[in-house]
């Protein structure tokens, strides 16, 4: 790819989406520049990396034909006032934050752009990232399948209706957390019963990565894969019963929908028009 690809801001889910990018091939170190505040974070950055780091989001805004935002949604009306006079109209824009609909951004860039708003998930590092995609109405096609393909280079992605996002910020942007929390649980019991804790953690997330490559790859729903695993009397569907009579299900149900309407909250506090004197 022959583009310039900016970032502002420098975090966990940035890194995320730059080691993909770069194990990938898809561009080169030299053409990545990537803001952020800290000295630390730029010089660990380049020192990951290898590509051109700066304090100045300006600099990166004139430089990039792409530029992702990459800040906390609350950075916005600051981040967006301090560049919006350094991209022009050809300057496709990414965000990746949570809580800012895509009206909200063009209402504080306050001029014609051209954006993509975006929600993938950490395991971008990886290349196993699940990210969800939607635009403006400026966003030709073309551009459409360049950001694809970029968001491809480190995982998979869907483009959805914008009424999805909260959604997919619930099953897929912040389920790893869940996820995590489901291996570390099970190697604890691995551990609880005399398994060496590096040698716990590998058993349990070696199946949960087995277990969500054949919903994949084989199409089959889970219930019957569940079954599939359930022999009568044996110790699989000992366990299963356990699960549901504490409530593992609705737990996650719960947790998930819970997630969903705190993004909810975040964009409608984003989305209120702010009163003037």
């Amino acid at each position: 790819m022959n583009k310039t690809l900016g970032f502002i801001g420098g975090g966990n889910m940035a890194s995320a989406i730059l080691g993909g990018i770069l194990s990938s091939g898809l561009v080169t170190k030299e053409q990545i520049i990537v803001t952020a505040k800290t000295n630390k974070t730029l010089s660990s950055l380049q020192e990951q990396f290898g590509i051109y780091t700066t304090h100045s989001n300006p600099e990166a805004a004139k430089q990039a034909d792409i530029l992702f935002l990459a800040v906390k949604p609350y950075l916005f009306p600051e981040i967006i006032s301090e560049i919006k006079n350094s991209i022009t109209e050809d300057t496709l824009l990414v965000s990746i934050a949570a809580g800012h609909s895509i009206s909200s951004i063009e209402t504080l860039f306050q001029k014609k752009i051209k954006l993509v708003r975006a929600m993938p998930n950490t395991p971008a590092l990886v290349g196993e990232a699940m990210s969800a995609l939607c635009t403006n109405a400026n966003v030709s096609e073309a551009e459409l399948t360049e950001i694809i393909s970029i968001f491809n280079s480190f995982g998979t992605c869907e483009v959805v209706a914008e009424t999805m996002m909260d959604t997919v910020i619930g099953v897929s942007g912040s389920s790893p957390a869940y996820v995590y929390l489901f291996i570390e649980a099970m190697a604890d019991a691995a551990v609880a019963d005399g398994m060496p804790r590096a040698q716990a953690y590998k058993f349990a997330a070696q199946s949960v990565l087995g277990a969500a490559k054949m919903v994949l790859e084989t199409g089959t729903h889970p219930a019957i894969l569940k079954d599939a695993v359930c022999s009568p009397g044996g110790t699989t569907i000992e366990a299963v019963a356990v699960l549901e009579q504490q409530g593992l299900r609705n737990a996650v149900l719960q947790a998930q929908r819970a997630c969903v309407q705190k993004s909810k909250n975040m964009r409608n506090k984003a989305n209120k028009p702010t009163s003037t004197p």
